[in-house]
């Protein structure tokens, strides 16, 4: 089914590996399209509660599929811009949670795809960076507005127009990834606090999510709004009851997403 990227579903979680090791997983077009067909089968799954996203060898991500870009024209550079924006604001969109395992380089498109995922966790090896400012472009997948909204204004144009790349160490510290690990252990840690989320009603992650994606933009009176309107829908929820009820019984809730 998938030609780049493997997809295994173990213990509620769908596993999203892209498999271009050869190329240090360079996303191609064909890559691309393939991820985004990957999210929307976790989403549609009904055994999948969260997904994890890696790379396979020594890179997450290594960036943009060089060979593809070279030779593109403006409107077909917009036209796969705008393509891969839409794939990669499914993963950040997605009503449940998303977690980046960044094993290796995360760079350029690996990067803005690692930012759209809403936790990311780092091996102590991981380099980061959008280096497209030496090739001549732009980051097209969302950087110049990811990169910012995670790590403020300065610091992110300081990397966008050095195009450096930065260490785990670095990247944390800014606040461009959440948790640096080591490396032999960064799938367990990174299975362990998905497996920790999605433990937790259904309905209700999924409102934390599109509450922060909805009111991070807007003045806090409207977010507030938003988020009184979450708490007020899930009040009528058979989940709510549940975790009302279980927590009143001294016993682990059973949620069913209803």
């Amino acid at each position: 089914m998938y030609q780049f990227l493997t997809f295994e579903v173990a213990e509620r979680i769908a596993v999203i590996t892209v498999n271009r090791p050869d190329k240090l997983n360079a996303l191609n077009d064909a890559t691309i399209a393939e991820l985004g067909r990957a999210i929307d089968e976790a989403n549609a799954r009904e055994d999948v509660a969260g997904v994890l996203l890696t790379g396979a060898g020594r890179s997450f991500i290594a960036g943009a599929d060089i060979s593809e870009l070279e030779s593109q024209s403006p409107l077909e550079a917009q036209r796969r811009a705008r393509v891969g924006q839409a794939i990669f604001r499914r993963f950040e969109t997605s009503p449940k949670p998303t977690v980046a395992a960044i094993n290796g380089f995360a760079l350029g498109g690996g990067c803005e795809l690692a930012m759209a995922c809403h936790v990311r966790l780092a091996s102590e090896k991981a380099k980061l960076g959008q280096p497209e400012v030496k090739l001549g472009i732009v980051p097209g997948y969302g950087g110049t507005q990811r990169l910012p909204r995670l790590v403020g204004r300065g610091a992110a144009l300081k990397l966008l127009l050095t195009g450096d790349m930065i260490d785990a160490a670095e990247a944390f510290r800014l606040g461009l990834v959440d948790q640096v690990v080591a490396p032999e252990t960064l799938m367990d840690t990174a299975r362990a606090l998905l497996g920790a989320m999605v433990a937790n009603a259904p309905l209700a992650l999924a409102g934390c999510i599109e509450a922060v994606n909805r009111g991070q933009d807007v003045p806090l009176e409207e977010g507030c709004t938003i988020e009184s309107d979450f708490f007020g829908l899930l009040s009528a929820t058979a989940d709510m009851k549940e975790g009302m009820r279980a927590f009143l019984e001294k016993r682990a809730p059973t949620f069913t997403g209803r």
